[in-house]
């Protein structure tokens, strides 16, 4: 069921201007500045960032509603903006000289990302020196920073995956996003080249997943920064896939209920085949929402009990998130296999809710085959699989 909240109502009144941006998007191939602008100018930029600097502190439930909304309208604008988004809550997981840098000036400042621990690094003192080309930065020609991750190493030789956060003014953007899927998300390369970043700009993903983050004293009151980072990372990914699945099937229904078979003139809307799709479509969807609610809940819950979970209450979250993407991307390729040559053509919003859709089950977090076998060893009682993210 829709939970309507007053952030939810402000989007709700931008939404026309963002989906008639949407076909601008893909032909700039980055999210159109004025997109931004209307975002910010509700802020929602300001979701997860601290009441400290004028935040909002916004409940996972309440976040992934306004996700969901916003990628029926523009799934490339959701994409960019959800991971814009949710860096604030990473980043309140830094001490209070990172977050002075990063908020102190400008609170509507935001990071994108680059994750895979794609680049190298040399110790220094004080810090690393940071080198590295890295891809998938989504939103990137928003941001003012970027959050990149590696692995470092301790005294014993063990890996520890970290992040590293870097100003722009030390990176630069390499324009290689052509993509069949998120046309618009600008998911773009930042080159960086030998760049010192200082200690206190480092933490350990396991710290911020565990608890142990530098920044867990700053908010004692908090109901959301008390929990693991990566599912307030991953949220809006299952929410972009259910809020384009129900588009879809408005689509569906709309355009069914006045086609006719171009060479016999029959409605379409009156044969058994299109019945029975858009009512396992719908069906489908409806599930995967319930299933989805139930699970932010239980994120908001933990959150405002400062409890941190356990390793199957966290493969639980991360797989149930995939499962009910591939129950999305489902009904919407049940749709799209009927829905005639006619939507094909690229102006067609059809075909741009297919591509979001099955880019949605494309990212490495939501691939269900590595998911499938993260909960099933868990439920088997084997030991997690190192290999599997």
């Amino acid at each position: 069921m829709t939970m309507h909240t007053p952030m939810l109502d402000k989007l709700k009144e931008i939404l026309p201007a963002i989906r008639a941006n949407a076909n601008k998007a893909e032909e700039l191939r980055k999210v159109p500045q004025e997109n931004i602008e209307m975002l910010h100018g509700i802020g929602l930029n300001r979701a997860f960032l601290p009441k400290a600097y004028g935040g909002l502190e916004m409940s996972l439930p309440e976040f992934t509603e306004c996700i969901a909304t916003l990628a029926g309208a523009c799934c490339s604008t959701a994409w960019a903006y959800s991971l814009l988004c949710t860096h604030n809550h990473q980043m309140a997981m830094f001490g209070k000289e990172a977050q002075e840098e990063f908020w102190g000036e400008n609170p509507d400042v935001v990071a994108s990302s680059s994750i895979a621990p794609f680049g190298k690094h040399e110790e220094t003192e004080g810090g690393i020196i940071f080198t590295g080309d890295m891809r998938w930065s989504s939103g990137i020609d928003h941001a003012q920073w970027i959050i990149v991750g590696f692995n470092r190493f301790n005294d014993e030789g063990e890996k520890i995956y970290s992040f590293a956060v870097i100003p722009k003014s030390d990176f630069t953007i390499i324009d290689d996003w052509y993509s069949a899927g998120m046309c618009g998300s600008g998911t773009k390369t930042a080159h960086i080249d030998g760049v010192f970043v200082p200690e206190h700009r480092i933490q350990a993903a396991k710290d911020m997943m565990e608890g142990r983050h530098v920044g867990r004293a700053l908010y004692p009151d908090s109901k959301i920064y008390h929990t693991p980072y990566r599912p307030y990372f991953a949220c809006g990914f299952a929410a972009m896939s259910l809020g384009v699945a129900e588009r879809m099937i408005d689509v569906y229904k709309e355009m069914t209920k006045n086609r006719v078979r171009a060479y016999t003139g029959a409605q379409v809307k009156e044969s058994i085949p299109p019945i029975l799709r858009v009512a396992e479509a719908y069906q489908q969807v409806c599930a995967a929402r319930a299933y989805l609610e139930k699970t932010w809940n239980e994120h908001k819950e933990y959150g405002e009990r400062h409890e941190y979970p356990d390793r199957y209450t966290l493969a639980h979250w991360r797989t149930n998130q995939a499962y009910a993407i591939k129950m999305c991307v489902e009904a919407v390729n049940r749709l799209w296999a009927v829905m005639g040559a006619s939507n094909w053509m690229q102006d067609r919003e059809g075909q741009r809710l297919w591509r979001e859709s099955n880019m949605t089950a494309a990212h490495a977090y939501t691939d269900y085959d590595v998911c499938a076998q993260i909960i099933g060893r868990e439920l088997l009682g084997l030991e997690p699989d190192p290999s599997l993210l």
